[in-house]
């Protein structure tokens, strides 16, 4: 018979994973890892990104991008609204959520059965550790899915 044992996590504070991800289900889950604060900035680069992807597609295809989003404080920004008919004129449109509705946004899930199944339970001596942990899970989950 084993002794009980308490394992706790030291009460340094360090500084907060974020994570942004774009989800295609089925072909793709992107995302980037910050310890930082992603601003509405940071999140228009992003866009930026994507409605140039978006216009690639739109002359390929015919077929334009719709990213659908939840109403996050980066997502509905002023600055963030600003951009939102440039990217319409690119082929990306933006769809957001109704309010207070997780079970809506698709990426949500990924993120809780990240959260759930691969890091639950387990204690990270830094950021850069829970950042490598958070990393493998997503490969992990690419792989699996």
């Amino acid at each position: 018979m084993f002794p009980n044992h308490l394992f706790e996590q030291p009460k340094k504070k360090g500084r907060r994973l974020n994570i942004c991800g774009l989800l295609e289900p089925g072909k793709s889950f992107e995302y980037g890892l910050a310890l930082k604060t992603f601003k509405s900035e940071d999140y228009i680069k992003l866009m930026d990104w994507q409605a140039t992807l978006a216009s690639e597609r739109l002359k390929k295809t015919g077929k334009i991008t719709v990213i659908v989003q939840d109403g996050g404080s980066i997502h509905v920004s002023k600055l963030t609204k600003i951009n939102h008919e440039k990217w319409s004129t690119q082929g990306l449109y933006i769809f957001l959520l109704p309010s207070y509705s997780p079970e809506l946004n698709r990426i949500e899930n990924e993120w809780q059965r990240i959260k759930e199944d691969e890091l639950a339970g387990r204690m990270f001596e830094d950021e850069y550790e829970l950042c490598l942990a958070v990393i493998s899970a997503i490969e992990s989950r690419q792989q699996s899915n």
